[in-house]
């Protein structure tokens, strides 16, 4: 879905990865990222949650928690990560970012509590129930500070993805801010929820979710408590262009992501300020019944939209031509992606070894990919940084 963008708007990305994989300097099966746009993303980014008042804390769990990633966000002037799980507190935290929210979308395992407080100190820690809000609180006192807690919530009507569900009932959130505010090492800092924003395939824009709504309304029953500047994190679909609606419906906080690297849905619709900053890299293996298979490993691609047609650039040239595109038959998530199979019917058949490059958004930290960082692209000097796993741990790859 979103090679079409890489196309027009970042050529010299895909022209540079098929020359660095052909030249034997990339992997097959990798996210690859351009460093340099992701820093001017982050940058854009940052400058319009401050120009709206808003704390910004960046996801890394897209792109494999990728330590170079991390550190071209930093240069972008964003200095926090929010951590999806305790494995993205772990990497960003190794590659040098503050942890600004942990305990968001995945609750911190009650055996680790004590190690995340000593070692990470987030900002902001997600409970969701008066066990989770102790277990936090215990590891913060026994580290010599008191933790700002902020309660995940929910209402009737709330829209969660399935197996996100859970969080204190919104309805009794001035009775919740007093008991995290009595537990020992911790305090009631704010309320959160997810997706607090979603792309809306009707109108083809994003828009608020009613969880965004009870955010507003807790906001306002703290407020009519005597519970001023409480924190109210929203994130969801994060892109520059939205911040500014986040804050005037309350929000303190924001969290992008695939903002981060321009594959948010919306920029598959609008040309937005952040240019598409990731592509999927593999190669073609072998021949078969008419196809060209392509090596697998890291065909997550994020059900967003309707199924389409799967195009990929297949060449053994760096190139972006529309001739040098192939429909694509991506394995179902009920399959092991070993392969991907390309058209390879007509003239200039794909060959072995020949490159093939996607753009879509994808989730690399489930997958089985390498992650790539890639600088100097936009002085036409690509390096490649760093060669990592998922984890944000360095893949010695080839062997």
């Amino acid at each position: 879905m979103f090679l079409e963008i890489l196309r027009r708007r970042n050529p010299a990305f895909i022209e540079s990865a098929i020359r660095l994989h052909q030249q034997g300097k990339l992997p097959a099966n990798a996210y690859v990222l351009d460093l340099d746009t992701v820093e001017a993303n982050a940058r854009v980014l940052k400058s319009e949650a401050s120009r709206n008042g808003l704390k910004i804390f960046a996801m890394t769990k897209q792109v494999g928690r990728s330590s170079s990633f991390c550190r071209a966000v930093m240069r972008g002037g964003i200095d926090r990560a929010v951590a999806v799980d305790m494995a993205c507190a772990r990497a960003t935290h190794k590659a040098g970012m503050k942890l600004g929210h942990l305990g968001h979308l995945q609750q911190v395992a009650k055996f680790e509590a004590a190690a995340a407080a000593k070692t990470f100190k987030p900002d902001y820690w997600t409970v969701f129930n008066d066990t989770k809000a102790g277990e936090a609180a215990t590891g913060a006192k026994a580290a010599g500070y008191v933790q700002d807690l902020l309660a995940r919530i929910a209402a009737e009507g709330d829209i969660f993805y399935r197996g996100h569900e859970g969080g204190f009932n919104a309805a009794d959130i001035i009775d919740v801010a007093d008991r995290l505010d009595a537990v020992e090492g911790g305090r009631f800092a704010g309320i959160t929820t997810f997706p607090a924003l979603l792309f809306d395939h009707a109108s083809r824009k994003v828009l608020p979710t009613p969880n965004l709504a009870t955010l507003a309304k807790a906001a306002e029953a703290l407020a009519k408590a005597g519970r001023k500047d409480i924190e109210i994190n929203a994130p969801g679909t994060t892109s520059s262009v939205m911040l500014a609606a986040l804050a005037e419906a309350g929000a303190t906080q924001c969290e992008p992501g695939n903002g981060l690297h321009g594959t948010t849905a919306l920029h598959v619709m609008e040309d937005l300020p952040e240019l598409p900053a990731v592509l999927y890299l593999t190669e073609v293996s072998h021949l078969s019944g008419g196809k060209a298979y392509c090596l697998g490993g890291g065909f997550y691609i994020d059900p967003i939209f309707p199924d389409y047609d799967v195009k990929a650039i297949v060449s053994a040239e760096p190139t972006t031509a529309g001739s040098a595109l192939r429909s694509v038959e991506v394995p179902p998530p009920s399959a092991i992606d070993y392969y991907a199979m390309i058209d390879a019917a007509g003239a200039n058949a794909p060959k072995p070894g020949d490159s093939a490059v996607f753009g879509f958004r994808g989730q690399a930290f489930v997958t089985r990919a390498h992650i790539v960082g890639v600088s100097g692209i936009s002085t036409d000097n690509p390096k490649v940084e760093t060669i990592e796993n998922g984890f944000g741990e360095p893949y010695a790859w080839p062997i």
